[in-house]
């Protein structure tokens, strides 16, 4: 006849597990899934037609090197809201110059033709994308920001903004105050210095 103290000896480490493991405690769907990228507007400066150049690295126009604002990394993953990596998607970011201009018609072509303004770029199995560009600068009306766009193929997935963490500038946009807290939180990331310069750390989630 089986002893009753196996049964309570298991139950015992049973809840020791559950002690010192307490994401085991969490519904799935807590522990899992996440909300997706909140929405922003596209602007009016959303790149045209670019002329061969529009890689990741902003920093360099055919071989010419731009040596204006602080040179930061742009990085982070596109995944969807049960964690699932989107290979293939296309990620896009353009921003203004280090003066506030952008390489487009409507703000009169007036950028440093030394910036390339614009980057595309194919993530991978691992979902992953990563952008050599500078700190985004303030210009009139509007806080620092970086556009984001996430495509797959020809079908548009999300369009967004990414704003700098204690931007003092923040509070008196327009578009950032129209977020939500958790709308701020998510668009809104520090750059920090890494090994290669500023960094910042921008996850992409896509609604399933």
């Amino acid at each position: 006849m089986p002893s009753p103290a196996l049964p309570r000896r298991r139950l015992a480490l049973a809840a020791a597990s559950l002690v010192a493991c307490p994401a085991l405690l969490r519904p799935v769907w807590a522990q899992g899934r996440q909300p997706p990228t909140p929405r922003q507007t596209e602007g009016p400066f959303y790149p045209p037609a670019f002329d061969g150049d529009a890689d990741a690295d902003l920093l360099d126009r055919g071989g010419r090197r731009y040596a204006q604002g602080q040179p930061a990394w742009l990085q982070g993953q596109v995944l969807d809201t049960t964690g699932r990596v989107l290979d293939g998607a296309t990620v896009e970011i353009w921003q203004c110059d280090h003066a506030g201009r952008y390489r487009h018609p409507g703000d009169g072509d007036r950028a440093d033709t030394a910036f390339q303004g614009y980057g595309r770029m194919v993530v991978g199995a691992d979902g992953r994308y990563r952008f050599r560009t500078i700190r985004p600068v303030a210009y009139a009306g509007r806080t620092p920001h970086i556009h984001v766009k996430v495509l797959h193929g020809r079908r548009e997935l999300l369009t967004t903004q990414l704003y700098v963490q204690g931007d003092p500038g923040n509070a008196r946009d327009f578009l950032w105050r129209s977020l939500d807290e958790s709308g701020r939180a998510a668009l809104t990331r520090p750059f920090v210095a890494g090994s290669g310069g500023l960094e910042a750390d921008f996850p992409l989630v896509i609604a399933a």
